[in-house]
């Protein structure tokens, strides 16, 4: 696979848009199918056939775009890349918000299911390919600092806010990978949670 370049971040994928008859899928639109099904089959079931199906053209319009199955990789990171910044763009936003409403912002984001969803697939394919898994620990580290910067806001302790950060960005982590075995937190629970961590 080819790389991005190391300033990029983590994303998140769209459902991809089919064709409509008389318009040709743009390369865009085959990296967005892509990384729908990187979402429900993993990357192993993402394979130029798959790929095909799903976007419903022919493995010759496939070949029109790209060499191969590694410069399909390539596009999806790039598409994960571009779609991560303008997300990570919206929370930068926050810092307008009081320092609680931007971790109750960011801690809602963690548990939108479309969401979870495609962290754990590009978690998992991050742990085969290092470009991936840079963007996402990139994309990490920028949530992490944003959290930390908001609990130090509010709580005064430099070590306390790290430490609560943590604890807050590795709970978003853990909940992309438990959400089918653990039940999903109400809104009465995130608040609660936020109560302990911000006052």
């Amino acid at each position: 696979m080819t790389t991005t370049s190391p300033d990029s971040e983590v994303a998140t994928v769209t459902t991809p848009v089919r064709r409509s008859r008389g318009t040709r899928l743009t390369a865009d639109d085959w990296a967005a199918a892509a990384l729908d099904l990187l979402t429900t089959d993993g990357i192993a079931g993402v394979d130029i056939n798959s790929v095909c199906k799903r976007a419903g053209v022919t493995r010759g319009s496939f070949y029109w775009h790209f060499a191969d199955l590694n410069a399909l990789h390539a596009a999806m990171a790039a598409r994960w890349v571009a779609e991560t910044k303008d997300a990570l763009a919206q929370l930068s936003e926050l810092d307008q918000l009081p320092a609680r409403e931007r971790i109750q912002a960011m801690t809602m984001r963690l548990v939108d299911d479309s969401y979870a969803g495609v962290e754990r697939a590009l978690r998992e394919w991050g742990r085969s390919e290092p470009t991936v898994a840079e963007m996402i620990a990139e994309g990490d580290l920028f949530v992490f600092s944003l959290v930390e910067g908001a609990l130090l806001e509010l709580r005064g302790d430099a070590q306390e806010a790290r430490v609560l950060a943590g604890l807050l960005v590795y709970a978003g982590i853990g909940f992309a990978h438990g959400q089918a075995g653990l039940p999903k937190p109400t809104a009465t629970e995130i608040e609660q949670l936020l109560r302990l961590v911000t006052e």
